[in-house]
């Protein structure tokens, strides 16, 4: 995401509301926990506020995009600072997990949330929710002219006329999710007629796409619903252009996106770092998620939705899990076959 690429080349790493520079010495200082977050950033920050001040543990909070977190942790292994790592996507986590480098969570913890939304291996617990959607302009469409899958966007009918964010972390599970639906050689060719519809309407993010769809650049495009209620939150809902829909009950682009929070193997603070995340799936750490503005849904069992959106309850997406989405390496490999990385 933009934010996590800005902060990193910026070479800034957050502890709790404050700011200091990358270049401290390795390690997390005695009883401060060290949390790589590819979360957004008022989220990340709202959940250790409310941490620190329930058990005073301080909590020092790297943000980055989550491939280049779940990289570094990669490259770091048992050396790494990092006692947590949330991951905005679950393939960024899962390659984590596959590497061994994630403790197992307590049942108490893993209980909190459907099975089916955190680790399979029980290495990581779903935090919240994400769920793609199609964004259009409402000058140019109307909702019952909109396609009804997402494999309809490649056909000639939207050459054009739709704008596409392909180095997004939050595109990839949908690409996994055509790859599992249709298969590898249908998925590239998805990919393709995707990018030939988009011709230059190639955004860096779904900021930026979002943007472009709401002013008029493109017609429409595919990406998670909270970048439109963030939008919307900016501008006033009076003042939008554009709208979003759901795809189909059930269809490959109708993708629910779990955020997860592991524990590293390495930590120097098992329990503390326990804690933490056992926070983040408590009713006081779901509550935030669903107040932060960040406009995900917490998906405990009995969380609230945020004001304005759909409820969790009616979604119908794609029935994938956690580990049929996997570590995204197929979906890396397409994007680069289809040469849109």
């Amino acid at each position: 995401m933009l934010r996590g690429r800005i902060l990193l080349l910026a070479g800034i790493v957050l502890t709790g509301a404050s700011l200091a520079a990358c270049g401290a010495p390795r390690g997390s200082a005695s009883g401060t926990l060290t949390v790589y977050s590819g979360q957004h950033l008022q989220t990340s920050l709202a959940l250790v506020s409310a941490f620190e001040s329930e058990t005073g543990i301080k909590v020092k909070v790297r943000s980055a995009d989550e491939a280049v977190l779940a990289s570094q942790l990669m490259i770091e292994g048992a050396r790494s600072p990092a006692d947590v790592f949330l991951a905005g996507n679950s393939p960024a986590i899962e390659a984590v997990a596959a590497k061994g480098l994630l403790s197992p969570l307590p049942p108490s913890t893993l209980s909190q949330v459907p099975g089916s939304d955190s680790s399979p291996q029980g290495d990581w617990v779903g935090v919240s929710a994400r769920v793609a959607v199609l964004a259009y302009a409402t000058h140019a469409l109307a909702s019952s002219q909109l396609p009804r899958s997402v494999m309809d966007l490649a056909t000639p009918k939207w050459k054009g006329k739709i704008g596409l964010a392909p180095t997004e972390s939050d595109f990839k599970p949908i690409v996994t999710s055509v790859e599992l639906r249709y298969g590898h050689d249908a998925a590239l060719k998805w990919l393709e007629g995707l990018k030939a519809n988009a011709g230059g309407h190639l955004y860096p993010d779904n900021e930026a796409l979002i943007s472009a769809i709401n002013r008029g650049a493109v017609e429409l495009g595919v990406l998670n619903q909270y970048y439109w209620y963030r939008l919307a939150a900016q501008l006033g809902t009076r003042s939008m252009s554009s709208a979003v829909a759901t795809f189909n009950d059930g269809d490959a682009g109708y993708v629910l996106s779990i955020s997860g929070a592991g524990v590293l193997a390495s930590t120097k603070q098992p329990a503390a770092a326990q804690r933490f995340v056992a926070f983040l799936v408590s009713p006081r750490g779901q509550s935030i998620i669903a107040h932060s503005g960040s406009f995900e849904y917490p998906i405990a069992h009995g969380a609230s939705t945020p004001a304005g959106e759909p409820a969790f309850s009616t979604l119908h997406p794609a029935p994938l899990s956690v580990g049929e989405l996997g570590t995204g390496a197929n979906a890396l490999a397409l994007l680069r076959e289809a040469q849109l990385l």
